[in-house]
């Protein structure tokens, strides 16, 4: 045979055929043009065996990662680098039916992160969904050669009928039972005295809901409590819960001692009482400060005030008057005149009349600034109360205000939070989620005139099906009431509320009951929801896409329930992060998942038709040499009305 066509079936040069072949072991003399037919033979076999594929150099796969406050499926599937069905199926067993576009929240992720053996840290969060601590990561960034001292911020708490609107009425010369008399027009939230030329800011919150619900979003803007203790009754349990607040979040603490005026007052006994609960005041050698007081007779104030600015010189509370501005809505309501109106304390910064700004879901432009008094301000700096007009909508208490650059900008960032909550809304109520075991959505329908009420039926009927039934319970004109929440209790329904309001009785009985009320002004995004909600109820099917097959040419290592293996993709592709079927000849024998790939010794997500591979894979199979391996997808697809 010709060496010639010899080269041309192996598709290289003589020389090459040449070296080849002798390092091969056979020997072609440098003069020959021509090799028998035997040797040919025996050349063109060896030289057309599978390519020998190096063994992968297999990186440690990491168990730690982390993960925002919400991820979509299809990118968690990625994170994890497991199959997106293992992770949706994982999302089934914990009751919750997602696909794999959309999106769960940082709690559900966590969970089926840890089932799958991994450890979860929290990813700071996108500036689209600020939070307390972006905030307190801002605030603890501020250049300290810019910070400046800036007033205490002070919450005046204690046990009920103990005197703590007494004392704060008291401090601001004015007593609120008889008509905001003394100067203070209007209730906000919040004022400031001064003493020794010096500012202190009180949040005016005794026993006031919105002070929970800062503590429980997380917002903490108080810099130190002032602890009411009445002298005649002593501690009692509303004084240890907040004893027991100011430790866990290590705030601190003066203890006024009130009621000094009364017969049977004891401060010996509050003090040893104290002490029992860990405060040692500073005349029982701890370092408690402690002030004998009379809100009603305007004794041991002057005291009470000098103790909170020298705790305020101790703990050296500063802020920047000119970096980025940040502060807490500590109220909120809709005024007649301006619309969405909310008290802000600002911490950070100066707000001014004309700052565009964002808070939580809703946005605006700053139009006006008024202190306790109805005072306009141009401006409010660190640690300043301050009433804001300018709100596309009520922000919630707790909410954190900060000023971005245009109003485009601010929509942007309130609308994308709108519809993230509007997404969620359904995974965290009870109602709309439906009996998933009967397949039964139970609902109890309110509205605000008949019309609306038959329109809204008319259109549910629409998404009449075979799998899910839509059962209206009830349906009515007028606000929601006690009835309707008892019947959704019992009935593990939900309450669904067109241009209609709850009423107050029947607002606490939901929340005792644990009854989702779903209150609707748009009529389309109240079918979306449901509509969503049918959805997720419906059994989802798979569907198998296949992306490419490869052939096994070589097995390098075998362990317990993983395997090395080299190879060549023959159609397509084979992708990291999908499962693998194995087939031998016509049979599937097994499926695996890849857990690393890579093409010449270099990691890859894919390598495609004609590449070599190295690849580990776990599985339960015992692969061959011969073996062909399918990469695909099974996407768990859902059904649609």
């Amino acid at each position: 045979m010709n060496l010639s066509s010899l080269s041309s079936q192996l598709n290289i040069s003589i020389q090459e055929l040449r070296d080849k072949a002798k390092a091969k072991g056979f020997s072609i003399s440098p003069r020959a043009n021509k090799i028998d037919n035997s040797l040919a033979k025996q050349v063109l076999a060896s030289l057309q065996e599978a390519p020998k594929v190096e063994a992968p150099a297999i990186p440690v796969d990491p168990t730690k990662i982390k993960l925002p406050g919400y991820i979509k499926v299809r990118d968690f599937a990625l994170l994890l680098d497991k199959p997106v069905t293992e992770v949706i199926k994982a999302l089934i067993k914990n009751g919750v039916m997602a696909t794999i576009n959309e999106e769960v929240d940082f709690e559900t992720a966590t969970i089926i992160a840890q089932d799958l053996g991994f450890e979860v840290e929290s990813e700071e969060e996108s500036s689209q969904e600020y939070s307390i601590g972006n905030m307190q990561s801002e605030l603890a960034a501020e250049n300290q050669d810019e910070l400046v001292p800036r007033p205490p911020i002070v919450a005046i708490m204690g046990h009920v009928d103990h005197g703590k609107t007494t004392l704060l009425d008291a401090i601001r010369t004015t007593n609120v039972a008889s008509g905001e008399s003394g100067g203070i027009t209007q209730h906000i939230g919040a004022y400031q005295v001064k003493k020794n030329g010096k500012l202190i800011t009180f949040l005016d919150t005794p026993g006031h809901e919105a002070f929970v619900e800062m503590r429980a979003r997380g917002a903490n803007v108080t810099d130190l409590i002032v602890l009411v203790v009445a002298a005649d009754d002593g501690v009692r349990p509303q004084t240890i819960e907040v004893i027991n607040r100011a430790k866990f979040t290590n705030t601190p603490i003066i203890i006024a001692i009130n009621k000094i005026d009364k017969e049977a007052a004891n401060p010996m006994r509050v003090k040893q009482e104290l002490a029992e609960h860990g405060l040692l005041t500073e005349d029982w050698g701890g370092k408690t400060v402690a002030v004998e007081i009379s809100a009603k007779q305007n004794k041991g104030l002057d005291d009470l005030l000098e103790m909170i600015l020298l705790t305020s010189e101790v703990e050296n509370y500063k802020a920047n008057p000119n970096g980025k501005t940040l502060g807490t809505v500590i109220e909120s309501h809709t005024s007649l005149g301006q619309g969405s109106v909310s008290t802000v304390i600002v911490q950070s910064g100066t707000l001014k009349v004309g700052d565009v700004i964002v808070a939580g879901a809703s946005f605006g432009r700053v139009k006006s600034l008024e202190d306790e008094k109805g005072k306009k301000l141009k401006q409010a700096g660190p640690s300043t109360p301050a009433q804001i007009s300018g709100f596309s909508e009520l922000p919630e208490v707790g909410d954190i205000v900060r000023t971005v650059a245009t109003l485009e900008e601010a929509r942007a960032i309130a609308t994308t939070l709108q519809k993230k909550n509007r997404s969620h809304k359904l995974q965290i109520k009870r109602g709309l989620q439906g009996d998933a075991n009967s397949k039964t959505l139970n609902i109890i329908l309110k509205a605000d005139v008949a019309g609306s009420l038959e329109a809204i039926k008319q259109s549910l009927a629409k998404l009449k099906n075979d799998e899910v039934t839509i059962n209206i319970l009830s349906e009515g004109v007028g606000e929601v009431n006690e009835s309707d929440i008892l019947l959704a209790a019992n009935s593990q329904g939900t309450v669904i509320a067109f241009n209609t309001k709850t009423n107050p009785k029947a607002i606490n009985l939901a929340k005792q009951k644990q009854v989702s009320v779903d209150s609707y002004e748009v009529i389309y995004e109240l079918l979306e929801d449901i509509t969503s909600a049918v959805v997720k109820m419906f059994t989802p099917e798979l569907e198998k896409v296949s992306f490419g097959k490869g052939k096994i040419l070589q097995v390098f290592r075998t362990e317990k329930g993983e395997m090395i293996i080299g190879g060549n993709v023959n159609e397509g592709e084979l992708r990291k992060n999908k499962p693998i079927a194995i087939w031998r000849g016509e049979e599937e024998v097994g499926r695996g998942e890849i857990v690393d790939l890579q093409h010449n010794k270099v990691a890859a997500k894919e390598v495609t038709n004609g590449q070599e591979f190295g690849m580990k894979i776990k599985t339960n199979v015992k692969l061959v040499v011969g073996d062909t391996l399918e990469s695909f997808e099974e996407n768990l697809k859902q059904k649609t009305l």
